[in-house]
């Protein structure tokens, strides 16, 4: 499965963006799918992911502001982002973790919040 992620950009602080990542193959099941983030001198970390019982899960510095989600029509995973800040500022990456074998990456979005 390859995965392409888009919809990264430059925004004000403030502003929205939504990401946009798809599957080149149909996802018919998953352990869970997400997306992470990796800001310039730091660790790549989890943002938002959606399990396979359809629960999902922030991190405490998107809460409220972010939401994942995913169509299975066109097999497109989704990240949007509302009132988004400077430190929001990162490469996000989305992944897909299958029922069986290794876990799928896109190739990144960049995504810049100026104040």
């Amino acid at each position: 499965v390859q995965l392409q992620a888009s919809g990264g950009g430059s925004v004000q602080a403030g502003g929205s963006l939504r990401l946009s990542c798809a599957a080149s193959e149909i996802i018919a099941m998953f352990n869970h799918m997400g997306w992470f983030r990796q800001a310039p001198g730091k660790q790549r970390e989890q943002v938002a992911v959606l399990t396979g019982s359809n629960r999902t899960i922030y991190s405490e510095s998107v809460k409220g502001r972010f939401a994942v989600s995913w169509d299975g029509a066109k097999n497109t995973l989704s990240l949007q982002m509302n009132n988004l800040k400077v430190e929001d500022t990162a490469v996000y990456f989305c992944t897909v973790l299958p029922p069986v074998g290794p876990d799928y990456w896109g190739q990144g979005t960049l995504v810049t919040v100026s104040s």
